[in-house]
Order: C-alpha cells, then structure tokens, then sequence
C-alpha cells in the first residue's frame, strides 16, 4: 500500500430495527500534513467528526462498516460506500474506526446515543457533557510501523506518546500550547464519555483529587459504582459522571496535581473495576445453553519462512491465534460474500469449538509443540436465535498477557471472570446470572479467563478478534456465522449491484 492507496472499513457496531429519526453524513478520508508526516484522517479531523444520535434514530453514512474482507471488501482508493443502519437498544457511548491495516490509529470518532424523545437518563441530568478520547500517536506513519512489524515478524515500534482528544498534553515537551482544556465549575456535575482508541494498550484513568461514578459501559447503561480509577481495554467506553470539587487541586503553588494511577500492570486494579460493573437491572440468561463453545486465546510463533530473516525468538515470528488457529484475513473477497454464495475456497467453518489439545493453559512450562498455531481462515456457524455460551480462556505461551476480546454485531453479557485455568466443576458457582454486565469487549485477565453469553440474532458474518491491534496482526482472531432466520428481520437482505 503506498502513501495514494489507502483502503478504508469503518467499524459501526449496530442492529436495524425500526427508524425514528434520520442523520446523514459524509466521510471524506484524505492524506492529511501534521508536523513531520502525514495521518489519514476524516474530514480533516483528528479524532474524526462526532456521531450525535438518539436510540431508535437512523444513521446514513457514506462510506461505512466492516473489517475488511470479513462483512465486506475495502473501499479503495477513490470509491465510496454508503451503509444505512437504525440503532436499537443501545444508549452512551459507542465509537466508529477503520478496520484496514493500522489505519485506526487516526480514523476514529465518538458516536453519541442519547435516549429516545422523552426518555431521560437513569441518573442526575447532568450540567455539560464531553468526550474524553484516549489515543496513541506515532511519530512515523503507523502503516509503516505495522508493516516493518509484518515484515520481520517481531513486535511493532511502540506508540510516541498517548493522547487525549487528539492533543498529547502537558507531560510532553512538544505540545506545551496543544493542552485540551475541558470547563468544569465547581460543585457543577458533568457526564464525561471516555473511549479508550489506543491500539495496543489497556489504560488506566483517574482525575486528580476526585472519584467518579460509572453510569454506562459499551452503550449500556450500569448500576452507578464510584471508583477512584476506571480501566478500558482498546475499543471500550465508560460512561462517568464527575463533581468538581469546590476547591480546584493544586494549592497555592498554582501547579495541578497529578493523579494517581495504578502501575500499568496492577492486575488488581484492573480486576476490581471490572467486578464492579453491573447491569442496571436484572436480565433472564437461559440456562442450559443452545451452544457450549471453549476457546483459548494467545500468543505463539511460526517458523521463519525460507529465505526470510526474522525477529522474534530464536529467529521465529510471533504469531496468536484462537484453538491454535491463527486467523488470515483472504486478501481477494469477504469472507461474506463468499459464505452467501456458496463459495468453498475462501474460507472454513471448522473451528474446534474445544481447544484440540488440552493442556495447563496458564502453567510455567507449556510443550514447546503447543507453541506453534495452524494458519487459516477459520469460523464456525451459529444457528439464528440460539444462545451461545464461549469460556475465553488465556494461555501462558510465549507470555501470559491481558486480551480485550470483541465480537462484531453483537453485546454479551459477562458472566464470570477469573485467574488460572477455568474449571467448569467450581467456577460455575462464580456465574452472575441476575445482573451481569452488557459489554461487546471483555478483557480476559493476564493467565485467566472469562465466560460470556449471548444470544445469535444478527444473520451474517462477524469477526471476533482482540482489540490489541497487534495480536490481530499476527492472528488473534476468528468468525461467527450468524445463519439466517425464518422473517423477514431475520435475514439479510440480498447483496446490492
């Protein structure tokens, strides 16, 4: 891809019911100057324009959805594409990204769900409201990162700093005029939608002299909790509401006071955000399920391909893969299209639906035969209407680490998280089967697990990957086929001209 070609998918997570009220936007996506290089970006913006919706309202954007060659194929240089959606049932905060190589790391925005006309808030209307968008910045063009990374089959450079709303802050030495200044008057409580956009990194976030109370998860309303801390996975939002206090932190040196954060690696920070997320109110789980499926997630290595040199360990490259399974994106037709007609060669439905070896997932000394994934373009299918129950279970391969996992076109609920290998016969009695929360990423613990459950009523064919955008780069990923149902909201619609 050179700097003219770029492909761009935006990924849109909504379901079409009934519209109430239509919005209509067009994305222009362009080279852009910033400093020393140039980003891709959406109407000249970083972050890209804001997404203002109701629930129940429609949303035309011309030039929308998909990873590519999953739902759909890129959009290439110089076409367009207009997906048309209504959303349902999903109120806060969302966010809309390119899903094309490392294009994401500029081409991203919130997208905004208020309540439906006379419908209001579960909480306190609060005075003003803001987006708070947590990204990364590089230096470089991050496509020549990923594509370096590709290239030798090692880790990616790391990010150059990290953002908020686009502008690094004033921790670091460029950006000393570029500080993003959010109004706050004392004793005024405001409603604060964080989105975490970084590519690779979980983030930790704290207000200085101050707790805040989580309202919402993922365009889900929660149970109000008050946290000194909040924890995002990429791609997750968190709803907060924020008082300020009478008397602004600082003293009389004039100097803010910094916050204080948890280590970038204190799992029990982490883990204890987490369990205090809660539906706002009780939800009817059925139990047993349609689909009891078993996946590990994790790292490997493959073999260095011949006349190649490779970075990774002991001249290997890194790899991950789900079941053993390292996902490879087709790079002719989506995996959609192939799948509605009838087409063989493109991808696989054959999936174990249980790792094919079972093993100590999180013990110190995997079998070095374990480490080394099979490649393919793999996914199982999954009857409309059923309810599927998925235990993501981590492995210790190569390195025991952290994976927010996201399902394309669906939420679930989290039922139960832990540490160490998920053993069905006592960690069922961990399952919260009254108010567990609605999320569509969940972040499975460094040597852990999580369960989720959900039900398939969205007909078509959805990726499920790691949001680090590197572990999807080196395979972190599978897909679900949604079959078609018997109404006429039960089916996709027929393939445009």
């Amino acid at each position: 891809m050179n700097s003219q070609q770029y492909c761009l998918l935006l990924c849109l997570l909504f379901f079409a019911q009934a519209s109430a009220e239509i919005h209509y936007h067009d994305f222009v996506v362009r080279a852009t100057p910033v400093n020393t290089h140039t980003i891709i970006t959406v109407n000249g913006q970083f972050p890209g324009p804001t997404i203002e919706v109701r629930n129940g309202d429609t949303l035309v954007v011309n030039v929308a959805d998909g990873p590519e060659f999953v739902t759909q194929c890129p959009i290439n240089p110089g076409g367009n594409y207009t997906y048309r959606f209504t959303i349902e049932g999903q109120k806060g905060t969302l966010w809309w990204h390119a899903h094309s190589s490392w294009l994401r790391a500029t081409v991203y925005g919130a997208l905004i769900i208020y309540p439906k006309p006379g419908s209001s808030y579960p909480f306190p209307k609060p005075k003003r409201e803001a987006p708070i968008i947590l990204g990364e910045w590089w230096n470089a063009n991050p496509i020549d990162v990923v594509n370096e990374a590709t290239r030798t089959g090692t880790a990616p450079n790391n990010s150059d700093a990290y953002t908020i709303n686009g502008q690094p802050g004033d921790l670091y030495n460029c950006s000393s005029q570029d500080t993003v200044i959010i109004p706050v008057n004392p004793g005024e409580t405001n409603l604060y939608r964080v989105i975490n956009t970084a590519m690779n990194n979980e983030l930790f976030v704290s207000i200085a002299g101050h707790r805040m109370t989580v309202v919402a998860t993922d365009a889900s309303y929660t149970k109000p909790f008050t946290t000194p801390v909040l924890m995002l996975g990429p791609g997750q939002t968190t709803d907060i509401l924020f008082t300020g206090c009478s008397a602004q932190p600082g003293g009389s040196t004039g100097q803010p006071m910094l916050p204080l954060l948890p280590a970038f690696n204190d799992t029990f920070a982490a883990t204890a955000f987490a369990a205090g997320i809660r539906s706002l109110t009780q939800v009817q789980l059925p139990d047993p399920v349609d689909e009891d499926l078993f996946f590990t997630v994790g790292l490997g290595l493959l073999d260095c391909e011949m006349g190649r040199t490779c970075g990774g360990p002991n001249g290997t490259r890194f790899a991950a893969s789900m079941n053993n399974a390292s996902f490879v994106f087709p790079s002719t037709l989506s995996i959609l299209q192939a799948y509605r007609s009838g087409m063989s060669d493109v991808f696989t439905d054959d999936i174990p639906r249980a790792p094919p070896v079972q093993f100590d997932y999180t013990g110190a000394n995997v079998p070095r035969e374990l480490w080394q994934p099979m490649q393919g373009s793999k996914g199982l299918k999954l009857k409309y209407g059923f309810f599927a129950h998925i235990v993501l279970q981590g492995t210790n391969i190569v390195v025991g680490e952290n994976h927010p996992i996201h399902l394309h076109g669906h939420d679930f609920y989290i039922l139960a998280e832990g540490f160490g290998n998920f053993d069905p016969a006592t960690d069922k009695a961990r399952f919260n089967m009254v108010d567990p929360s609605l999320r569509n990423i969940v972040a499975v613990p460094v040597n852990g697990w999580a369960v989720i459950r959900f039900k398939a009523d969205n007909p078509g064919v959805w990726l499920m990957h790691c949001h680090l955008d590197v572990h999807i780069t080196w395979g972190l990923a599978m897909v679900l086929i949604v079959e078609d149902g018997v109404e006429e909201l039960e089916t996709l619609e027929p393939p445009t001209s």
